[in-house]
C-alpha cells in the first residue's frame, strides 16, 4: 500500500490520552535509509511545532494519527522540506520541482518522488539540501 505525503499532511494528531496535539505539517526524510523518519506537528499559530519519530505514530481510524508514549527524547534532524524543492541531477541539470512523494506508511520507506517532470524512483535519490533534491542521472551519466 502506498500513501502520498499530501494525504498525510494536514491529518490531525492526538496524544496517547486522546488529547489533540495538532496537525501534520510536514514529513522528514532520511535519504541514506530511504525512509520517512519524523513528522512535524503544527500546534497553532503561536505555538512551536512538535517533532515526533515516524515509528512513534499509528493510525487510529480514518483520518487520525496517534502518538505512542515516547521512550525518551529522540534526535531531531534539521528540517529540510522535500515538497517544493528544486530537483537537480548529479550533473547539475534541472529536473523540475517536487510536487509529492509516495511511501509505504507501515515502514516509512520511500517509493518515489513525483516532480513537475515526472516520477523519480527512490533508488535515484542522492541528497536533500536546503535548496534542492539531488538525484542520480537517469541516463547513467556520471560527473567527471
Amino acid at each position: 500500500m502506498t500513501t502520498l505525503f499530501s494525504e498525510v499532511c494536514g491529518l490531525p494528531v492526538a496524544g496517547a490520552d486522546g488529547a489533540r496535539l495538532g496537525a501534520v505539517r510536514s514529513l522528514t526524510v532520511d535519504l541514506a535509509s530511504g525512509r520517512v523518519t519524523h513528522v512535524r506537528i503544527g500546534r497553532g499559530r503561536w505555538r512551536r511545532d512538535t517533532v515526533v519519530a515516524w515509528d512513534d505514530l499509528r493510525a487510529s481510524g480514518p483520518g487520525l494519527l496517534t502518538v505512542r508514549p515516547a521512550a525518551g527524547p529522540a534526535r531531531v534532524p534539521a528540517p529540510r522540506e522535500l515538497l517544493g524543492s528544486e530537483v537537480l541531477t548529479e550533473c547539475g541539470e534541472e529536473h523540475g520541482t517536487v510536487l509529492d512523494a509516495a511511501f509505504d506508511p507501515s515502514t516509512g520507506r520511500l517509493d518515489a518522488v513525483l516532480t513537475t517532470r515526472g516520477e523519480v524512483s527512490a533508488d535515484r535519490l542522492l541528497g536533500l539540501g536546503d535548496h534542492a533534491l539531488v538525484v542520480r542521472d537517469a541516463r547513467g551519466h556520471h560527473p567527471v
